[in-house]
């Protein structure tokens, strides 16, 4: 009876342990065995390392994109637009004015693209020139007839008053003035009218007892108008007002 009771009790005992050991948590590892790591979080929300850390103070910050200030995005249409009509109002107004002056007459100069009619003018008064401005004391007529035939308007009376003294001195110093026309230029041609330029060398002797010649440069300009076929000096500009 003893031996069958004392099994009893030996098997609860045993019962009773086994249960223990089950509900007993389980024992820590030894330290050779190796943890596995759980997935890592995201770059972004990790603490940097130490050796990040170095990294980025010796790169320096990074760079934030550029943005162009609000006020900047607003006023640069404004300035676009504003060019914009300052150079459609420019065109308009080239357009006028080089229209007004095809259409004006009196703005009209063909120096530089009529090259027949530029150089007939320059052909013609350079020869004008010439003959009204040479004087020869022994016939007098001769630069007469030149004056009568190159001359008009306005142009008569400056060239009688511009030769008066050289008239009066002539006869008895004996003078013979020459005038040659070096270089011309057009200015204006427009139509039967024109302007040029005149550079032209002077020499004025006497022809006395001791001849002398002395020699002088002009510059002066003439205003030339067409009659039939003929260019006529119409006035003379020296430069002197």
């Amino acid at each position: 009876m003893s031996t069958t009771r004392h099994l009893i009790n030996r098997q609860r005992r045993l019962a009773t342990a086994a249960a223990d050991r089950t509900a007993a948590p389980a024992p820590p590892k030894e330290s050779g065995e190796i943890n596995t790591p759980g997935p890592e979080a995201e770059p972004d929300d990790r603490t940097p390392t130490r050796h990040e850390a170095g990294k980025r103070t010796e790169a320096g910050p990074e760079p934030r994109p550029k943005r162009r200030p609000p006020r900047l995005r607003t006023v640069l249409p404004a300035l676009l637009c504003a060019l914009t009509v300052l150079l459609g109002a420019f065109a308009a107004w080239a357009f006028t004015s080089a229209g007004s002056l095809r259409e004006d007459p009196s703005r009209q100069n063909t120096a530089l693209t009529d090259i027949g009619r530029t150089s007939e003018v320059k052909g013609q008064i350079t020869e004008a020139v010439g003959a009204v401005f040479s004087y020869d004391y022994a016939s007098p007529a001769k630069s007469d007839r030149a004056a009568s035939t190159y001359l008009v308007g306005k142009a008569v009376g400056q060239h009688k008053d511009m030769l008066a003294e050289v008239r009066a001195q002539a006869p008895k110093q004996k003078l013979v003035l020459t005038t040659t026309v070096t270089e011309s230029g057009v200015e204006l041609l427009d139509g039967d009218r024109a302007r040029l330029l005149i550079f032209a060398d002077q020499s004025n002797t006497r022809t006395g007892k001791a001849e002398e010649t002395t020699y002088a440069a002009a510059m002066f300009a003439v205003d030339a108008v067409r009659r039939g076929d003929t260019w006529r000096i119409a006035a003379i500009d020296t430069f002197t007002r």
